[in-house]
């Protein structure tokens, strides 16, 4: 039987007070990664505890920096804070961002540009100030999330849809720049159960016939968890993947692979 081991391997994730970047905290820990995240919110709350709980619950080191990842003071600060507690990064699985769904029409240019620079540019930061930490490690790993609508998309999903889709960009051109002691990698979760879905879901005049008519257009007959996200996060930073590189990976259920509703 194979087993991923990350036992003594430090990771940076970003946005890990709750949904996708909590369930994949919580499986690189259940792997043996001592975890550095951080959040909005601020430390000592009840927020930012349930991270370290449910990490250290692991038998791991877990540290927490309340960070504004739109901000590059405060992502320098969480790298050098990691660094300062661990002395070092071995991975780094930039996840923070939210929806922003406008029409290309309607979309202001305030909007536009908070979108661009909390899901894009980010990213892309985080990537650049951890770089030199990475280049260090024996596995240098990066792991972008996405997006499904990287892929495809609905209308009035714009800006998001845009900066989802350069992300995919982003993951080759560090693929091809910072290897081969690093490698990057795209992961692009479709429905996942989050406190945003179900905010989704309660939209509609009847909130559980549409959550099964969701669940339905999935061949998978469901929509995924932020642990299963977090499995094949840990995975693609694991021994096994080390051929894994510059691609980015679509997890939808199937979703994708119905030509229409039906």
């Amino acid at each position: 039987m194979l087993y991923i081991d990350l036992k003594n391997k430090v990771a940076v994730i970003t946005g890990t007070t709750s949904g996708v970047g909590l369930g994949i905290a919580a499986m690189f820990a259940k792997a043996g990664c001592h975890i550095s995240g951080c959040g909005r919110t601020e430390e000592g709350h009840e927020l930012s505890e349930k991270f370290l709980t449910q990490v250290k619950s692991h038998r791991v080191d877990a540290l927490y920096t309340k960070t504004d990842v739109t901000k590059d003071e405060d992502l320098q600060r969480l790298v050098d804070t990691t660094v300062k507690h661990f002395g070092k990064i071995d991975f780094l699985v930039s996840n923070a961002g939210i929806n922003f769904f406008k029409g290309a029409l309607d979309c202001s240019d305030e909007d536009y540009e908070k979108n661009m620079n909390l899901n894009l540019r980010s990213h892309w930061k985080i990537s650049q100030l951890s770089q030199p930490y990475l280049d260090k490690s024996d596995n240098g790993t990066i792991v972008i999330i996405t997006s499904n609508h990287a892929y495809h998309t609905i209308p009035n999903c714009f800006p998001y849809n845009t900066s989802k889709t350069a992300l995919k960009g982003l993951v080759q051109s560090m693929a091809i720049e910072w290897g081969p002691k690093i490698r990057a990698i795209g992961v692009a979760p479709g429905f996942i159960e989050t406190k945003g879905n179900e905010v989704w879901f309660e939209s509609f005049p009847e909130p559980k016939a549409e959550r099964k008519r969701t669940d339905e257009l999935h061949p998978a007959g469901r929509i995924g968890t932020p642990e299963e996200v977090g499995a094949f996060c840990a995975f693609l930073c694991s021994e096994y993947a080390q051929f894994i590189t510059g691609t980015t990976y679509l997890i939808d259920g199937g979703r994708s692979a119905l030509m229409q509703d039906s």
